[in-house]
């Protein structure tokens, strides 16, 4: 197949790129500075894309946008945080609905922000939009995919968790505190965290890349865990002792109430009802396998 990636440089796209060149398929970056080999240029905030380099590609996967964790929820980062996504979904939206010969598959990233702060409700991909800055983000990030599906392309959003790689991402935040012994649950510790490992993040895409999948699919593992859980059992993998608490009043004056809530307080408890029925099976399923598996245990 011949694969367009955007965020390909990111903690998924940078596991998925090399994952497809070595199925052997062709794959095209885009990227926003000069392209060089297997690369295209591509401006999304200046509405900038070449539909020649779209044309006659068997699918397109759009996984970029500004990280949610990375600054302070300012007013300036939040509209970045929107219009990252939104327009760089609508551009290739767009650009897809216009080619002579559409992909067959547009896999558009999207997030399990979407449900909101729910408490213990069990969530499939039916589940109610929730409320919130990341639920809004995250319904407007979706709709902006809506040309390519009325296109007549299959369009599958990816709702991902929180990714597991100790190359980025949350994991990588923790383990210098758990491997000193200095880790802990935040706050109470009752919150759900749907997670996946990268291995099988990147498994799912590519089995979206022709599982007959539409519409929202939740990119998570089969087994969330509380974060009690998630602290008891990285403690266990690293073989340290996970005892104090972390207080909510320090990261709410490090990142600010609303972001330290919606990433470390607050969670989702998801199922992934279409990936499995899909037939996808997960690598790892459970967090002592994949964190065993992800940090050589």
């Amino acid at each position: 197949m011949k694969i367009v990636v955007s965020g390909a440089s990111g903690l998924i796209g940078s596991a998925l790129v090399p994952r497809l060149r070595g199925r052997g398929h062709d794959v095209v970056r885009l990227v926003r500075g000069a392209p060089g080999t297997g690369e295209a240029r591509w401006n999304p905030a200046a509405g900038e894309l070449d539909p020649a380099v779209l044309e006659g590609c068997d699918a397109v996967i759009h996984l970029s946008g500004a990280g949610i964790g990375d600054k302070r929820w300012t007013a300036a980062y939040r509209r970045e945080i929107l219009e990252s996504r939104t327009a760089s979904t609508a551009l290739l939206a767009r650009t897809i609905a216009g080619l002579a010969r559409t992909p067959t598959v547009f896999l558009s990233g999207s997030a399990i922000g979407w449900y909101g702060a729910r408490g213990d409700e069990v969530l499939d991909e039916q589940g109610a939009r929730g409320t919130g800055f990341l639920a809004d983000v995250c319904v407007e990030w979706e709709s902006a995919a809506a040309p390519a599906a009325q296109a007549g392309v299959r369009t599958a959003l990816l709702r991902t968790g929180i990714v597991l790689s100790p190359k980025g991402g949350a994991l990588r935040k923790l383990l210098p505190l758990f491997r000193i012994g200095a880790g802990g649950r935040f706050g109470s510790g009752r919150q759900w965290q749907s997670w996946i490992s990268i291995d099988d993040e990147v498994g799912a895409i590519e089995h979206l890349l022709t599982a007959p999948v539409s519409g929202p699919v939740n990119l998570v593992a089969p087994h969330a865990v509380t974060n009690a859980e998630f602290t008891r059992v990285l403690a266990s993998v690293l073989r340290r002792p996970a005892l104090v608490p972390v207080p909510a009043f320090g990261p709410r004056a490090l990142l600010g109430r609303d972001l330290a809530d919606a990433l470390l307080f607050t969670g989702q408890r998801i199922v992934p009802r279409a990936l499995e029925s899909s037939g996808y099976r997960f690598a790892h399923p459970t967090l002592d396998v994949a964190l065993r598996h992800l940090l050589g245990k």
